[in-house]
């Protein structure tokens, strides 16, 4: 399990948002911690809460499935059928989102971020640190290289 690396930051305020991204009515559960994320993950999330991540975000049906290692069809198709979705798919949603509020706090705005994930990153081998969220592992990746930045520490 990852944890959200936190030293001077509001942990209900950033759960809430994680929340408001999702849908409330998609996770309709308290998160106090990253390790509330096994409970509701086990219980699975609602399909909707794919498209609430993908709206929010500004990514692309391709670039979310990616994300999600699953094709674009089988997200319509959970979605269309109002899928809980299973264990795995509602920990990489709420693991991804996680890690993108934290990057926005980390980088400062979402726009900045956005864009940031989007710049090839010597620190990543050149790749673009959303490539690597397609990636098996490339979601603590991500998250490493930004409590660098975070930190001060580049490299």
């Amino acid at each position: 399990m990852t944890h959200y690396d936190k030293t001077n930051h509001n942990d209900a305020a950033h759960y809430a948002r994680l929340l408001q991204i999702l849908g409330a009515a998609d996770v309709p559960i308290t998160i106090e911690s990253s390790f509330d994320f096994i409970r509701i993950a086990s219980q699975g999330i609602d399909a909707q809460a794919i498209l609430n991540f993908q709206d929010y975000f500004g990514f692309t049906r391709d670039r979310t499935a990616g994300m999600l290692q699953v094709s674009e069809p089988t997200v319509y198709r959970w979605v269309r059928a109002e899928k809980k979705l299973d264990k795995r798919i509602s920990m990489q949603v709420l693991e991804l989102v996680n890690l993108l509020l934290y990057g926005i706090e980390v980088i400062g705005n979402k726009e900045h971020f956005t864009q940031w994930l989007e710049l090839p990153n010597m620190a990543l081998g050149g790749m673009e640190p959303v490539q690597l969220l397609e990636l098996p592992g490339g979601i603590e990746k991500v998250r490493q290289l930004l409590g660098r930045i975070e930190h001060g520490v580049f490299s």
